[in-house]
């Protein structure tokens, strides 16, 4: 695909898009608009966020020795499913599935569909029948979890990867029509089968594992539905598509780019798993940050991403690069006026937030520890990886892989580095600078292409970082005050407490400060929340 030469850095925004939450900025298309689309995505986002942080606590109610290795048998079927099916799928099949006709895109479904069930059930029975290697390779020599538990658990939830893809192949199909209330819900029914199967069964290496499995089954099941009402279920064979090798070919520096990340987190659980360096109950309070991160990030920075994705796509496909550009500054607006003070609280707030998973007060020190500690540094990874995370799907939209490629994988390779450093210096908080850091110069980079191809609205977007950056500092300090008067963390009882009021006096302040100021997202958000 083509793009006209560089243009002015200053952003070309039609006088008619609405800056202050994402909007339709394209008047031709026929769909909701993207203020509808983002709040679906963003409700189900947090419904699934919210329903995984009480799967979490369930979790957490499993002796240590359980979840440490629960947590390390569960990294091989999500780094597959990474490389092959979600973020690979979003941001290759979308693209090409959106410039078929409807007729083409039904037969690319049908195809490509075959193809992923296929590669899966392969996948799927070498992970089982490797899973002692694999155990091996995710853990240090002098491991503070139990191998040979790993290695069953392991081998109980490797059809997690077949199940996950599909319902990733189910996503990716709704998404493309914008159908995002189904496919946005299905992870809380992932959810929600699996608190009531870790609830009802046994509380055992077994019953732990098939929790999971039982999930993955509730979160496709949900989705078949839909599918059929919309005429989007395909059936899978193993028949050629002219448009399936455009996928894979775009999907193969994806794969690789995901497999660069999966080295890291390979090297990452390794750390984790050093006896040496790390006490037991590390890896489960890894996965507890972990769990938090991802609710944040997942709610203000994937989801409107998500849901403005289909709309990049077809403004690549039409080639109507204004519009492109547009899109982009509201996506970089609305990202980190939400992320900003997200950011700054959880600087301040981590203990409080980790503590919401110590459901009795006997809860285990090391765990606790690790969790507020790395859940400290990734927050302030996170409004470099909003601006990454927007900047990167510019570029699939427009079957640019080449370049997001190698700007992600020398990000990932400097991040590897960054860890062997900064994490014996820093210890917990190591894992966050070093993400920040590689996230920051990945931004950078993915500007300095950008702006040289289309043309980047940088003054706007810097305008606005300028603002909305020191008001979320002076947020997350003010929140860190009020929390000094508090209980102390660790129990749930006054975690839930902290975030309530020293959260809340923090947000207050941000508010109040972006309507000084007259940021234009705080007044379309207050906005939507009087309707």
């Amino acid at each position: 695909m083509t793009v006209p030469p560089a243009g002015s850095s200053s952003p070309d925004v039609p006088p008619e898009i609405d800056l202050e939450f994402p909007a339709d900025v394209n008047p031709r298309s026929p769909r909701r608009s993207l203020r509808v689309n983002t709040l679906i995505v963003m409700a189900g986002t947090l419904g699934s966020r919210v329903s995984g942080i009480v799967r979490q606590q369930i979790i957490n109610l499993f002796d240590t020795s359980l979840t440490d290795a629960f947590n390390v048998a569960v990294k091989v079927p999500n780094l597959l499913r990474e490389l092959l099916a979600e973020g690979a799928l979003v941001n290759s099949f979308i693209p090409i599935y959106k410039s078929l006709d409807a007729t083409e895109r039904r037969k690319l479904a049908q195809s490509f569909s075959g193809v992923m069930i296929a590669v899966n059930l392969i996948l799927m029975a070498l992970g089982i029948l490797a899973a002692p290697w694999i155990v091996g390779l995710l853990t240090a020599a002098d491991a503070n979890i139990d191998r040979a538990v790993a290695v069953y658990m392991t081998q109980l939830v490797m059809p997690f990867l077949t199940l996950i893809s599909l319902s990733a192949v189910a996503m990716g199909l709704l998404n493309a029509d914008e159908h995002f209330r189904e496919s946005s819900f299905a992870p809380v029914a992932f959810n929600l089968a699996s608190i009531v199967a870790l609830l009802l069964l046994p509380d055992t290496a077994t019953w732990l594992a098939f929790g999971w499995l039982i999930g993955g089954v509730a979160q496709l099941a949900v989705q078949l539905p839909s599918l059929r009402r919309f005429g989007l279920l395909p059936t899978p064979a193993l028949v050629g598509h002219p448009a399936l090798r455009r996928v894979l070919v775009q999907m193969a520096p994806f794969t690789l780019t995901a497999g660069a990340r999966q080295i890291l987190n390979v090297y990452v659980t390794r750390l984790l798993t050093n006896g040496a360096q790390f006490g037991a109950g590390t890896q489960t309070g890894y996965a507890n940050a972990e769990a938090l991160f991802t609710t944040v990030n997942g709610l203000f920075v994937v989801s409107p991403v998500l849901a403005m994705f289909p709309r990049f796509a077809q403004h690549a496909a039409d080639q109507d690069w204004r519009a492109f550009r547009g899109l982009t500054a509201q996506a970089i607006r609305t990202t980190t006026f939400l992320a900003a003070p997200m950011s700054a609280l959880l600087v301040a707030l981590a203990p409080y937030a980790v503590s919401l998973f110590n459901l009795g007060r006997g809860f285990d020190a090391q765990k606790f520890q690790a969790g507020a500690g790395i859940l400290t540094g990734w927050a302030l990874a996170l409004l470099p990886w909003a601006l990454v995370t927007v900047l990167l799907r510019t570029f699939y939209a427009r079957e640019r892989t080449r370049e997001a490629v190698l700007v992600s994988a020398v990000g990932f390779v400097l991040e590897v580095v960054l860890y062997g450093r900064l994490v014996p210096l820093l210890g917990f908080l190591g894992f966050g600078v070093s993400t920040a850091l590689s996230g920051t110069l990945m931004t950078a980079a993915l500007i300095f292409m950008y702006r040289r191809a289309l043309g980047f609205p940088g003054a706007e977007v810097a305008a606005h970082l300028l603002r909305v950056v020191p008001l979320a500092v002076v947020a997350g300090l003010v929140a860190w005050a009020v929390s000094r008067v508090l209980p102390a963390p660790g129990f749930i009882v006054p975690g839930a407490l902290g975030l309530a009021v020293a959260g809340g006096a923090g947000l207050a302040v941000y508010l109040a400060g972006a309507l000084a100021l007259r940021l234009p997202e705080v007044g379309g958000l207050l906005r939507r929340l009087r309707r």
